[in-house]
């Protein structure tokens, strides 16, 4: 049976515009955010980088965990064309980019490309190519709801990160007050939906990316169970620099061994 994907539509009486001032962590100037209600998702744009809430939050906690991230070994899965992309690109002196296409072979070196990334390497993220302990961070933005098996990836981020290293992820966590649940899974190279079929952009397909997983308050203590790694999960909200969303929590997971208590 094939499900077709759903919209959620707003009508034009129902959109009321307010404008806040504040400063943009990204862009690093004083701007206008302006939030749309009752969409409240994603909201709040900076009126200079277009930049929103969680990409701001995820910027405050990149510098206040690693301020040296621009000399660290970065891998960032799925970067798109949003400004935390174009700068990890363009001023981290290690950057490793790579989108999942499944009709090219893992590890082909994409360099035709006009993302700000340059070029990218094919990855599976549930199956990676990379070496084992070659990366400082990885960083993913709003990937973990499309993976069909998100506990297989988080395990082969963990297989890629120096001792000591981190992953920060921003993951629309859609289900605060309860468990996290499957949308969609693939049985026998087929999909089999358990919800209606919902689809988010995809850089580099125009037929976006199915979301696969509606997280809960659960993901971190999933994330930690899979990987081995200590997950903590941070909420923003503070408007000085226009961070406010219905889905603004970042997740920091870190592969650190425990101290000896001898």
């Amino acid at each position: 049976m094939v499900i077709m994907p759903t919209w959620f539509l707003v009508r034009p009486e129902q959109i009321v515009s307010t404008t806040f001032s504040g400063h943009c962590p990204l862009c690093e100037q004083d701007v206008s955010f302006e939030m749309t209600t009752p969409k409240f998702y994603r909201s709040l744009r900076c009126g200079s980088c277009g930049s929103g809430p969680r990409q701001r939050a995820l910027w405050l906690a990149l510098n206040g965990a690693y301020p040296n991230w621009r000399e660290l070994s970065i891998h960032e899965g799925s970067p798109g064309w949003d400004i935390v992309s174009r700068k990890l690109a363009s001023e981290c002196s290690n950057y490793t980019a790579s989108q999942y296409e499944p009709m090219l072979q893992n590890s082909h070196v994409v360099t035709e490309t006009r993302l700000p990334c340059g070029k990218y390497t094919v990855q599976n993220l549930e199956a990676q190519t990379f070496a084992d302990e070659c990366f400082d961070l990885v960083i993913t933005q709003d990937v973990f709801e499309h993976i069909y098996d998100p506990l297989q990836a988080i395990a082969e981020i963990a297989r890629t990160l120096k001792p000591g290293g981190a992953t920060l992820m921003t993951v629309p966590v859609v289900r605060r007050f309860a468990p996290s649940r499957r949308r969609a899974r693939l049985v026998n190279g087929e999909i089999m939906y358990l919800a209606p079929a919902e689809y988010h952009g995809n850089p580099v397909s125009k037929d976006g990316a199915l979301v696969t997983m509606d997280w809960g308050f659960d993901i971190a203590a999933q994330f930690a169970a899979a990987s081995g790694m200590y997950f903590i999960m941070q909420t923003f909200e503070n408007m000085d620099f226009g961070i406010r969303d219905e889905c603004n929590q970042i997740l920091i997971g870190c592969k650190a061994p425990l101290p000896s208590l001898a």
